[in-house]
């Protein structure tokens, strides 16, 4: 969308409804959502053959990890029940599996930071 024929204008109003739509979306992700989220990205992330895709499917990983963090924070404690320690087992996994990707990338201090956040979680 144009406005007034500016294109750097347009830009910028298209990257900041975009920004806010996919700000809020994340923020209101359940922690079974994020989690899922996570997994997906995981998956493809093992599955591509080409490294930059892996190491960008890699940080979306750790983005939606953090929506996990911030949806724990949301569950009351009533609702923390044997459901509620799997999906934390699962989030640790998901960590778990991060750091691998990473460490097979070479990056082994990012990888090393990810299997503590995995310990927070297990």
């Amino acid at each position: 969308m144009y406005i007034g024929g500016d294109k750097t204008n347009a830009w910028r109003l298209d990257t900041m409804v975009f920004r806010n739509i996919i700000l809020s979306h994340l923020s209101a992700l359940s922690l079974q959502q994020a989690l899922d989220l996570c997994n997906i990205y995981l998956e493809n992330a093992y599955t591509t053959a080409d490294r930059d895709i892996s190491l960008v499917l890699c940080h979306e990983a750790k983005v939606a990890l953090s929506q996990a963090k911030s949806a724990d924070k949301k569950y009351s404690t009533h609702f923390k029940n044997t459901g509620y320690q799997s999906l934390r087992d699962g989030v640790a996994t998901a960590y778990i599996d991060l750091g691998k990707l990473l460490e097979k990338q070479g990056y082994l201090d990012e990888a090393q930071t990810i299997y503590k956040k995995a310990e927070k979680w297990g």
